[in-house]
């Protein structure tokens, strides 16, 4: 059985994932990448680089967030948040990086903890991991659904 979510159930589901996948435009081409990211209540917090995200995200401010998760494929829950993005500067970045930095990113874990995974070499740094803009979505609209059987 499908039905939509109710705001709690919304709000327990963004509030329980640090994964999700932010779809932005320039007014042609749509583009979509999985982002971590905190939910606090009001926004949802993410960080970025400079790069083909933060060009298109500058253009236009419009956004569509989706975070899911997924037991089978007749047992899954979905949220869609439309909302807007706003680049953080200075206090407001700091916040934000604080906030995000509280947060326990279970799956954010030092280069020396995998290895195998990186070249070895010495002094590993993890700094590149902290990206250089803060950005906040401010939410106008949330929906969700969930299957069950």
């Amino acid at each position: 059985m499908i039905r939509d979510l109710t705001e709690s159930e919304i709000k327990n589901l963004l509030s329980s994932q640090i994964l999700g996948r932010l779809s932005c435009t320039d007014g042609e081409i749509p583009y979509i990448v999985p982002v971590t990211y905190l939910y606090d209540g009001r926004y949802i917090y993410g960080q970025t680089n400079i790069g083909k995200k933060l060009r298109m995200l500058r253009k236009n401010p419009n956004v569509c967030f989706e975070v899911d998760t997924l037991t089978d494929m007749f047992n899954w829950k979905s949220v869609l948040v439309y909302g807007e993005f706003e680049e953080l500067e200075k206090k407001e970045a700091e916040k934000a990086r604080e906030k995000m930095s509280e947060n326990d990113f279970t799956l954010m874990t030092g280069c020396a903890i995998h290895p195998h995974q990186h070249a070895v070499v010495s002094g590993i740094d993890d700094n590149n991991r902290k990206k250089l803009i803060m950005y906040r979505i401010k939410i106008k609209e949330l929906t969700g659904r969930q299957e069950t059987r």
